[in-house]
């Protein structure tokens, strides 16, 4: 949740910190603005999108080499101008940013208040710059030393980007909880909350860590820790290509990392998967397997759509492995004092591996001798960092806001893990294991072919885009994806809409359907099929709409549904990785259809770094 990006250095500010900011909008567009140092401190910031901030500050003075950035997901303050980052301390001297969120800001703020400090915004961002200056001034020590002073009182997450008119070309930085990238160039340096705004200048990057402190100029990286002991600073060489955060041609994100699945889920299983040589090559897996082996029980901690990512894989880890698994919210999980023994493996389903909740939840997991498994898809991440072990989706950088091709990738890095495990467990045939290989080896086609008709589904979106309401019904493997066809039209295009397993229609949802409601059923053939015929039939008796996904060649359902959607066949256990395509196909032509901006629903934002 909200975007940072830094530059100093001998380029101009302005067009970098610009551009950063619009590859960042993803994780909040509330509100933006950018602070400039050169001469002095010139701030400009405004409600609304990076777009209309560039249109206010035409013909002004953008004239600066070092300059940072902020687009907001409102937190403390609703959106407004005198919301927006970044703010400026009292006495003008000193300009933040800041992603997070200060839990103690109301006690700092009342010190503030009895020395007579006053304020211009309703943030907590603004407070804790102000307690940052004031232990400057009344300590008449430097800025670095004041924030680190600052920090130990600090209870919250953070990432800060501190601007001072007395030293124009640094940048203080300091981060817990939120996600910083320093990208290293050649006397130059870029701040972000990703690598997204440094791509085309350097591929050179240090991910700072928790209660470190950075030092950035021109020339020099200097990363200290709270304590004031300096750290040396770990480059990492990025594997990610410019060309991978562009649209490509595509109206939108979304729609491109849809059509992208074939390839990323291909990424994802190259090097792993061998299905003619039946093997599945995992060294997270392998380092860690005699823990799985011996597991008393797996607990999966997620949040959204990897929540649902997490409740399929709790099927298929059950069926295969014959391990008990546990599903949890990790916002639920870490507040509920839950009950972790030394040996449980905790899986960390997370897309950015930056989620406060998830990260925060394994943390204390670890503590009591767990053992941490995180499947991220953003290489370096927090999340990636803190597990004894993992696997990588490779889906390379999603942008819209909506998770898609993150979440294939999700699938089928659990689909291999169950695999790989029941291999060496001995919980599994040698028919069924190899026929499963064979099957998620030919998943990525299979995508290709439902793409292929793209144009069946927006036919179905524009006939019910009017919809007020929808239900979305799957039983088995396919009920976690009824969850997820109802998150993603909610998301997309605000119509209400909620998953359920179809056997529970009949405890409830049943008394809204009518013959204005459209019922989606997940319905590819397998050992539930007979069963979600009937419950096809009690829709229809109501008069409900019935949109129904289904395997191709099925005779029965189509005499029954208003419409119907064809999948290629597949093995029940593999199917839910076709069926959720046309689940975000729907989602994302139904959006478009009312004039959502697909890309960046309203309210939401990309990577969720506070709780």
């Amino acid at each position: 949740m909200c975007g940072i990006v830094g530059y100093t250095g001998p380029k101009e500010a302005y067009p970098i910190v610009i551009t950063g900011l619009k590859r960042l909008e993803y994780r909040g567009y509330d509100s933006t603005g950018v602070a400039l140092l050169n001469s002095g401190l010139k701030v400009y910031k405004k409600k609304g999108r990076v777009s209309e901030l560039e249109e206010t500050i035409v013909g002004k003075d953008l004239h600066a080499h070092t300059g940072i950035g902020h687009t907001r997901w409102a937190t403390h303050g609703e959106p407004s101008d005198r919301n927006a980052h970044p703010h400026i301390s009292v006495s003008g001297k000193l300009a933040m940013i800041h992603n997070g969120i200060i839990e103690n800001y109301a006690q700092l703020k009342k010190e503030l208040d009895n020395k007579g400090y006053t304020f211009s915004s309703d943030t907590d961002t603004e407070v804790l710059l102000n307690f940052i200056e004031d232990i400057k001034e009344n300590n008449q020590c430097d800025l670095e030393e004041a924030v680190r002073v600052a920090l130990k009182r600090v209870t919250g997450a953070y990432v800060i980007l501190l601007l001072d008119s007395d030293n124009p070309d640094t940048i203080i930085a300091a981060r817990k909880g939120s996600p910083l990238v320093i990208g290293v160039g050649k006397g130059e340096h870029f701040l972000g909350s990703d690598a997204s705004p440094m791509l085309e200048y350097t591929k050179e990057v240090v991910y700072v860590n928790d209660y470190e402190l950075a030092i950035v100029r021109p020339d020099e990286l200097i990363l200290k820790n709270l304590g004031n002991e300096k750290i040396t600073p770990f480059v990492t060489r990025l594997d990610m290509e410019l060309a991978e955060i562009e649209k490509g041609g595509y109206d939108h994100f979304m729609l491109k990392e849809i059509f992208e699945q074939p390839s990323t889920i291909h990424d994802c299983l190259r090097g792993r998967l061998d299905a003619n040589a039946g093997t599945i090559t995992m060294s997270g897996i392998q380092n860690n397997i005699e823990h799985f082996k011996n597991a008393r029980r797996i607990i999966m901690v997620a949040c959204g759509t990897s929540w649902h990512a997490a409740l399929l894989a709790e099927y298929i880890i059950e069926e295969l492995c014959r391990i008990p698994v546990e599903v949890e919210y990790a916002s639920e999980f870490r507040y509920r004092n839950p009950i972790v023994n030394k040996g449980d493996i905790i899986v960390a389903i997370s897309q950015s591996g930056e989620t406060a909740d998830t990260l925060v939840a394994i943390e204390r997991a670890k503590e009591n001798g767990a053992i941490i498994f995180g499947v991220v898809n953003v290489v370096g991440s927090s999340i990636a960092r803190i597990s004894d072990g993992g696997a990588y989706t490779h889906a390379g950088p999603e942008i819209g806001v909506a998770s898609t091709k993150a979440f294939t990738g999700q699938l089928a890095v659990l689909i291999m893990m169950a695999l790989k495990i029941a291999k060496e467990k001995g919980t599994i045939s040698d028919e069924r294991y190899t026929n499963l290989l064979h099957e998620l080896d030919a998943v990525p086609e299979k995508v290709n072919t439902i793409l292929k008709s793209a144009e069946d589904i927006k036919k179905i979106g524009l006939k019910y885009k009017d919809a007020s309401d929808a239900l979305f019904l799957g039983r088995g493997y396919n009920f976690p994806i009824a969850l997820e066809g109802a998150l993603k039209l909610k998301e997309i295009s605000y119509i209400h809409a909620e998953g359920y397993p179809a056997a529970e229609m009949k405890h409830g949802p049943i008394a809204l359907v009518d013959e204005k409601l459209p019922v989606v059923f997940i319905a590819t053939k397998d050992s539930y099929h007979e069963k979600i015929v009937s419950n096809i039939q009690e829709i229809k008796a109501r008069k409900g709409k019935v949109i129904a996904v289904i395997t191709e060649g099925d005779e029965v359902i189509p005499g029954m549904a208003d419409d119907v959607f064809y999948i290629p066949g597949a093995d029940e256990i593999i199917a839910p990785m076709l069926s959720t395509i046309p689940m975000q196909l729907l989602s994302y032509y139904v959006g478009i259809a009312k004039g959502v901006d697909v890309d960046k629903p309203r309210n939401l934002a990309k990577s969720v770094t506070v709780e």
